[in-house]
């Protein structure tokens, strides 16, 4: 249950058109639903305005699946993670209409009703590299699931400054950038230093061997000299987006 699906029904029973006992049917859900695996929160989209995600490391295809079909059933639309090629095919077959992202690890259900709830404007998602983008496009779908209007900026790491120097107008637009990146994670303080919204940075595994998995990107990126950089766990393109919805979505009216 969303809230924007609250707000409908109290408005058909204001208007009439719609019982109250018909509305306490509609609500009378059980806020959570358990599983021998899992318990299922339906209602966090109420608490939140986003609902649950499924993470799918660490869990079985048939754990995933199952998950998902729940949620799904409940119309809210239904977005899985980590979700590795076995329990992808599943999530097809059972799920009609779902959407796997190969190269995020994603799998993507629209709701029954997409919210339309005012933005401030586009999720600029931008990578330094191109073996960044697996992290990048868990970010661009799980901000587009989200409700925020996505674009890219590929490969334009600090090895071509002149490469992001020439999308000025893509970053000058973006009302929150996120900025992703391995190796020594320098290109979050470059893009800091060039617009007012905003940066979401977060460090890759992507490196040579003194990048210890991420962990050089990341102490670079904590370290930014740039104001208004905030950042995230290694290869959380997940967290990111989660955050740049927060910030970009404004309040129902």
């Amino acid at each position: 249950m969303t809230p924007e699906r609250v707000r409908a029904l109290l408005a058909e029973v204001a208007a009439g058109a719609l019982t109250p006992a018909d509305a306490e049917r509609k609500l009378a859900w059980a806020p959570t639903e358990s599983l021998p695996f899992a318990t299922i929160d339906h209602h966090r989209a109420l608490r939140s305005g986003f609902p649950e995600v499924v993470f799918g490391a660490g869990k079985t295809p048939e754990q995933v699946a199952a998950i998902a079909e729940r949620i799904a059933a409940r119309g809210a639309g239904v977005l899985a993670t980590r979700v590795d090629a076995a329990a992808s095919a599943l999530l097809v077959e059972r799920i009609p209409g779902i959407e796997i992202n190969d190269l995020g690890r994603t799998a993507f259900l629209a709701p029954d009703e997409p919210p339309l709830r005012p933005v401030r404007g586009d999720v600029l998602i931008v990578t330094a590299g191109t073996s960044d983008l697996p992290v990048a496009e868990e970010a661009a779908v799980t901000a587009h699931a989200f409700g925020c209007p996505v674009k890219r900026l590929t490969d334009v790491g600090v090895a071509g400054i002149h490469r992001l120097l020439a999308a000025g107008d893509a970053l000058q637009d973006a009302a929150v950038v996120i900025v992703v990146a391995g190796m020594e994670g320098a290109l979050p303080s470059v893009v800091g230093g060039l617009v007012s919204c905003p940066v979401i940075a977060v460090p890759t595994s992507v490196g040579y061997g003194a990048a210890f998995g991420g962990i050089a990107a990341l102490l670079g990126m904590l370290n930014s000299c740039a104001s208004g950089v905030t950042v995230v766990n290694i290869d959380n393109g997940f967290g990111a987006a989660s955050a740049a919805a927060r910030i970009n979505l404004l309040p129902p009216s």
